[in-house]
């Protein structure tokens, strides 16, 4: 079999290869990286991407671009494409701008291959690659660091958050650092919101490819105009793995990979770079099923030796919020009547001010003003009034008021891990029970929020099974897909819309006694906001306006439509302890005409980082029956 293999690439590449010995060289590279076992080792595995099929023996490769390959089998042949791969490198094409050797067009695996094989020269000619070292020049790579923009609600692709690589230039510094490159990873999409792009993301329908782009437009996107505070974890690797980085991104730039929401996604690709650039970790090899941008975070962070140093960069918006701490109601509103130009330069509230104060009107309603313009949910700034508040501020002779905003006290690596665990024990109408939850991914509202974003519910393929005592058997209680709130508050400066959507199968109580599984869809659009003089989120009273659709075979006509309020108060009375005291009434006018009411005390504290207990007081009606009940469980996080 391997000499008719062989006999293949021979005539693939006789055309493209040297004389010397009739091509003996090629056979004898070959015949080495066999007896050194090459096609196994890590390293080949790592640059091609390979990895065992989840559910049946053998490897591929997660590339899904057919020139990423130089055998025909290459995507589950990792000798043959070993072999294909020494052939093409004795190729003669001259490098154009349109056209690369092989040798360049694959440079990492040329220099992997050089260095196991040690090429005769006089054999084997090195090509001089003279577009991948100006772009290499270019770049003038000193240090590589990890950016993870926090989680985005509001996008689907952002959902859990986003992993990117900057390039830092040996020449930058903190004033210059915006003049660096990005490595990304994404689907390559107009779309980038919506169900459609949810559905399409989960299903791999979406090609995925690496792309550098300027650091200073992913500045301006994640941090002006999604909102998103970004952690910067500076890496300590070598100039000899950045190089290997930076070869394989040359490598892949082209090359197209499906895109996976839950595992082949931003933050699973960026990892396989590390593992190529430094031979040994084993990064990805901790996420078979899924990848959160968090987590992967979390992993290279806590690999010895990687980190040197993690950098908070907090938003415009944060920084806007940390100004509003500093100014009085009547200040406020001065600042942002400027910034809308609803009051003039020249009033004579502004005069009033002291010099200090007048400063830090001027300086928020400046930035207010570029915030509003990038979030583009104001008019464009005006160029003339935006210069008018500048020469306003460098008029006074005073310092900046530019405050300085806490770091804070956990970092994104540092939070509770996604996965929970739930022990209960509870009474539902005078009925005991015993529970066991289980959540493979990833943050609920009375989850500690320590290195998440705050206000923020993703859960995904949440269940529940319940023992009532004197039950024979357990029985699956609920199990959600999806379940998304966001709470975000509203002030005078910003207001964004809250919303929550639930999909799933729940137990619904029939006026028998029936408590069959049901599916159900509900959510829609609410508001949230702040206790007044507050701007952290810490204290927040919201509501939701509701629709719902309840489908099984129980009902009349099969299903019940309906819809209803749901008001609420979430807030930390401590660090550790946390309060979510809500309400719920929905009335179904079409299919099953009923009435379902619930009102909920919950309440979570803190034992560590990875553990917490909850406690869980309600009173419900279905239909025409009410009940009360409650429960206590214990919560661990891995």
């Amino acid at each position: 079999m391997r000499g008719r293999r062989f006999l293949l690439l021979l005539m693939m590449w006789l055309p493209l290869a040297v004389s010397a010995a009739d091509n003996g060289y090629l056979k004898e590279l070959i015949d080495h990286a066999r007896a050194k076992h090459l096609a196994q080792r890590p390293e080949w595995l790592n640059l091609l991407h390979y990895k065992p099929y989840p559910y049946r023996p053998g490897w591929r490769s997660l590339a899904d671009d057919p020139a990423f390959f130089n055998a025909p089998d290459g995507k589950t042949d990792a000798e043959a494409e070993l072999d294909a791969t020494l052939a093409s490198f004795f190729s003669d094409t001259q490098e154009t701008d349109k056209i690369q050797n092989p040798q360049c067009r694959f440079i990492a695996r040329y220099h992997w291959l050089k260095g196991e094989l040690h090429f005769d020269p006089a054999l084997l000619p090195e090509q001089p690659c003279k577009r991948f070292y100006q772009w290499r020049a270019a770049l003038n790579p000193h240090q590589i660091t990890l950016v993870f923009p926090a989680a985005y609600l509001n996008n689907p692709a952002s959902m859990y958050g986003h992993t990117l690589f900057r390039v830092d230039a040996k020449d930058q510094d903190e004033h210059t650092r915006l003049l660096a490159y990005s490595i990304s990873y994404a689907a390559n999409t107009a779309e980038s919101r919506g169900l459609i792009f949810a559905v399409k993301g989960l299903l791999g329908y979406y090609p995925g490819l690496f792309t550098m782009t300027p650091y200073y437009i992913k500045v301006r996107e994640y941090s002006d105009i999604e909102n998103r505070d970004v952690w910067e974890y500076q890496l300590t690797l070598t100039p000899a793995e950045i190089d290997r980085l930076l070869m394989h991104v040359w490598e892949l730039g082209p090359i197209r990979f499906d895109y996976y929401y839950f595992d082949e996604n931003c933050a699973y690709h960026l990892l396989s770079l590390l593992e190529v650039a430094r031979p040994g970790l084993e990064l990805t090899d901790q996420f078979r099923w899924w990848a959160i941008p968090s987590d992967t975070v979390r992993a290279v962070a806590e690999t010895p030796g990687l980190v040197k140093q993690v950098i908070y960069r907090p938003a415009t918006a944060t920084v806007i919020r940390q100004r509003l701490r500093y100014l009085d109601s009547l200040q406020r509103q001065l600042a942002k009547d400027l910034a809308e130009q609803k009051t003039p330069l020249t009033d004579a509230r502004v005069s009033a001010l002291s010099a200090t104060d007048r400063a830090k009107v001027l300086e928020l309603a400046y930035d207010y003003a570029t915030y509003e313009s990038a979030t583009r949910s104001g008019p464009a700034a005006d160029p003339q009034h935006m210069r008018d508040l500048l020469l306003a501020r460098s008029g006074l002779d005073v310092p900046s008021q530019r405050p300085d905003v806490p770091e804070p006290a956990v970092r994104p690596d540092q939070g509770h891990k996604s996965s929970r665990l739930a022990l209960g024990v509870g009474s539902r109408g005078g009925r005991q029970f015993q529970e066991i939850g289980l959540r493979p991914t990833y943050h609920d509202l009375m989850d500690d929020d320590g290195g998440y974003t705050r206000g923020a519910q993703i859960e995904f393929f949440d269940m529940a099974f319940r023992h009532y005592r004197g039950d024979d058997s357990l029985r699956l209680e609920h199990f959600t897909p999806l379940d998304i709130v966001s709470l975000t508050p509203r002030d005078e400066f910003f207001h964004p819309l809250s919303w929550k959507v639930n999909i799933g199968w729940t137990r619904e109580h029939f006026a028998d006694n029936d408590e069959p599984l049901v599916f159900r869809v509900n959510g829609g659009p609410g508001l949230a906001y702040n206790v007044p003089g507050s701007y952290d989120g810490r204290s927040v009273y919201y509501g939701y306006l509701e629709a719902v659709l309840d489908v099984g075979k129980r009902f009349n006509d099969d299903y019940a439509l309906g819809g209803g309020p749901t008001v609420g108060w979430l807030t930390d009375l401590t660090d550790r302890w946390r309060v979510n005291l809500y309400a719920r009434s929905w009335r179904y006018g079409l299919g099953d005409v009923h009435d379902s009411r619930e009102l909920v005390l919950a309440q979570r504290y803190s034992l560590t980082r990875q553990s917490a207990v909850r406690l869980e007081l309600f009173r419900q009606q279905e239909f025409q029956d009410y009940w009360n009940g409650g429960e206590i469980s214990l919560h661990l996080y891995f």
